[in-house]
């Protein structure tokens, strides 16, 4: 299967256990790895056989800034079926959500998630 991958995809939003963080909000970052079949695209070079990473940029932006979640697990499995749902040619999807700087006492580059979805 084709793929299309969209790499750390910045956004700002409110997800996290602690009240502070969805109050305050921090930076997270999302990738994307679609799978699609992208020959007739390719051959004929029409953007309607395709999914325009524009738009799905923009659909992710608008999970990630005006939703909230507790956990980035939940954040993930909303923009893998939103995904599948808006967009028909995609077969699966992956998705990784990275909070780079979780509020621990700790140091540490940040978390990640990351799970794999298939149409049903």
């Amino acid at each position: 299967m084709d793929k299309m991958t969209l790499h750390r995809m910045e956004y700002y939003g409110y997800h996290g256990v602690f009240e502070e963080e969805r109050k305050l909000g921090q930076r997270f970052y999302v990738d994307l790895e679609l799978e699609l079949d992208l020959q007739a695209a390719g051959r004929s070079d029409d953007l309607t056989l395709t999914v325009n990473y524009a738009e799905v940029h923009f659909l992710v932006k608008k999970i990630v800034e005006t939703k909230s979640f507790k956990l980035i697990e939940a954040l993930a499995e909303y923009i893998a079926s939103s995904l599948l749902d808006t967009y028909t040619v995609i077969n699966a999807v992956t998705v990784k959500v990275t909070k780079p700087h979780p509020p621990f006492d700790i140091h540490f580059q940040g978390v990640t998630v990351e799970l794999h979805r298939t149409r049903k």
